[in-house]
């Protein structure tokens, strides 16, 4: 069962990169053929490039993460320094041959709309569209405003990552032909158990968004933990865990290869 893919982690997160290359043969030893690491802002797009070019199994994305919600962060832990998005688009324009997406990018409006946020986002869109990269979305409490920018772009390989949606809205976004990633927390999430439930297992992904999200209690996650995502989209369809295995990595063929 060595076909089992990350879609989505932060290996470059200071309670991972610490530990990286233990966690590298953990994920080899369960399985593992791909985790994507995304990148948030300028840093962490470069670590995530380095990784990708240390270990075999892990794939770079690159994109700009809110940049107000990343400050608000920021500013309990360190210094946040404001960048140029423009300069950042170049950068990954430069790089988009060692890119596997645009990711991560999105709306958050925890603390309400935000219109800087909305024209980042649409630059990004942009860029996946001109470089022709899938996208991964992250869209909290923002969730119906990320799917209608999206509805008026051209692209069709969308990937809603642990997104938090209305049944409506995941209907919505099964219609456009996209798909969800299904977290490791799904092992006490209802939302998540019911997208599984209701998302064709053909426009599904598993992630586990390590650090966070993990499955294990009192324990940080790490993408060997994957496999309970697949094992849970398993039991929740009724389906052996081979077949939930083959579908995903078949999904992984059409999106990001």
């Amino acid at each position: 069962m060595n076909l089992l893919i990350d879609i989505h982690s932060h290996l470059d997160h200071e309670l991972l990169i610490t530990k990286i290359d233990e966690i590298v043969i953990r994920a080899k030893n369960i399985g593992l053929k791909h985790i994507i690491t995304n990148g948030i802002n300028p840093e962490t797009n470069r670590k995530c490039l380095e990784l990708s070019k240390k270990y075999d199994i892990v794939r770079c994305a690159m994109g700009i993460y809110p940049r107000n919600a990343l400050k608000k962060e920021a500013e309990s832990q360190l210094n946040f320094e404001d960048f140029d998005i423009d300069e950042e688009i170049d950068f990954i324009r430069k790089n988009a041959n060692n890119i596997v997406a645009i990711s991560e990018v999105g709306l958050d409006f925890v603390d309400g709309q935000n219109q800087q946020q909305i024209e980042d986002f649409e630059k990004m869109i942009k860029l996946a569209e001109e470089l022709k990269k899938p996208i991964v979305v992250h869209s909290r409490k923002a969730e119906q405003k990320c799917i209608e920018i999206l509805e008026k772009s051209n692209l069709k390989k969308v990937v809603m990552h642990c997104f938090c949606g209305k049944k409506s809205l995941v209907k919505r976004i099964t219609e456009n032909g996209w798909f969800l990633t299904i977290p490791t927390s799904v092992v006490r999430s209802e939302q998540f158990q019911a997208n599984a439930r209701n998302v064709p297992i053909t426009q599904l992904f598993c992630e586990t968004d390590s650090p966070y999200l993990g499955p294990y209690k009192g324990k940080w996650n790490e993408p060997a933990y994957v496999i309970e995502s697949y094992r849970k989209i398993a039991e929740l369809k009724k389906m052996d865990i081979i077949e939930v295995v083959n579908n995903i990595y078949s999904n992984w063929q059409k999106v990001f290869e």
